[in-house]
């Protein structure tokens, strides 16, 4: 009788242990941007490169990305790694959207596919890059991403054209006023020093 007590504990404990190390843990952390949070997952959201999407449309096959746009205010989501940004309405509470957001997170999750690829999304390669181009990339990978990814946000270049750099902000840096104003001027600084003196640096307004 103590044998078989015994063993059932035993597989209550396993069973709870694997339970456990199963379950998703969200955890908020705010942003430089008032109007966005950033969710940080114990999983990948994302295998490969990152995706960001300003409305329903661009992700209806992806479940979890259509499902957090029904929530009242979202207005941008941007998904990298292990991290989701949510940027949301100028008029809603961060408390208000944390809950619901953590909350359809942990539904979802289970059968989110983190290799997806937005639709129409086709990267180019980085050996199809111009010399030019590649310098940039490399310079912006080593200076200026790993600070705005930490923040939730990232930056994408769009063209170059002679003395002129244009790039589009993402994530929680895309309606943030810093990176409208200092981080665009390090950006400069940075580029001026490493690359062209000459360079001006122009977002790409969509």
């Amino acid at each position: 009788m103590s044998d078989n007590v015994n063993e059932s504990s035993a597989k209550g404990s396993s069973n709870s242990s694997a339970a456990a190390d199963n379950a998703i843990t969200v955890q908020v952390q705010t942003t430089p941007n008032p109007s966005a949070l950033k969710f940080i997952l114990n999983r990948l959201v994302k295998t490969e490169g990152k995706a960001t999407f300003t409305s329903p449309d661009q992700c209806r096959d992806i479940r979890l990305a259509a499902d957090l746009f029904e929530l009242p205010g979202v207005a941008q989501l941007h998904f990298f790694e292990n991290f989701i940004t949510v940027t949301f309405s100028d008029e809603l509470e961060p408390d208000r959207v944390e809950a619901s957001v953590a909350a359809v997170i942990r539904s979802r999750m289970p059968v989110h596919n983190p290799d997806f690829q937005p639709a129409g999304h086709k990267p180019k390669p980085q050996v199809e890059l111009s010399p030019e181009l590649q310098k940039i990339e490399e310079i912006f990978n080593r200076t200026v991403r790993p600070g705005l990814q930490s923040d939730g946000g990232d930056i994408e270049v769009v063209s170059l054209n002679g003395h002129v750099l244009t790039v589009n902000y993402q994530g929680a840096c895309g309606t943030c006023p810093s990176s409208i104003m200092g981080t665009l001027d390090a950006i400069r600084s940075i580029l001026s020093a490493e690359f062209d003196p000459d360079i001006d640096v122009q977002i790409a307004y969509q």
